[in-house]
């Protein structure tokens, strides 16, 4: 086992450390942490078996095999974007939603000042 292997596999167990422990403490959403896990446990197998990253790179055709990590990423992180726009867009429309309702109530309460006169 090469040096940089071995780095590659302690800093990849760190990583998967690190996101164990921000769910363990609640800093980080289940939801969120499984592409986290994924990544992580793509670099662990890549880490473990090199020959591996070789082997899909000739099935999908890419010359330079580390570029399929790059590519591999960059799609896992385009969807997590798009996972993440699509929360914050009915996180939005929940925040307008509550923002009426307590208005409504408020309007409903009526002002005290108006009720002693």
């Amino acid at each position: 086992m090469d040096k940089i292997q071995i780095i590659a596999i302690v800093a990849v167990l760190f990583f998967l450390g690190l996101i164990a422990r921000f769910i363990i403490k609640g800093k980080l959403r289940t939801e969120y942490s499984i592409i986290w896990i994924l990544m992580g446990v793509m670099f662990l197998v890549f880490s473990v078996w090199r020959k591996s990253l070789d082997l899909l790179a000739n099935f999908f055709g890419v010359y330079y095999a580390p570029s399929l990590i790059f590519i591999f990423f960059f799609f896992m992180i385009f969807i997590f974007l798009i996972h993440l726009s699509v929360v914050n867009s009915k996180q939005h429309e929940q925040i307008k939603k509550l923002a009426q309702e307590i208005a409504l109530l408020k309007g409903e309460k009526g002002n005290p000042e108006e009720k002693a006169i």
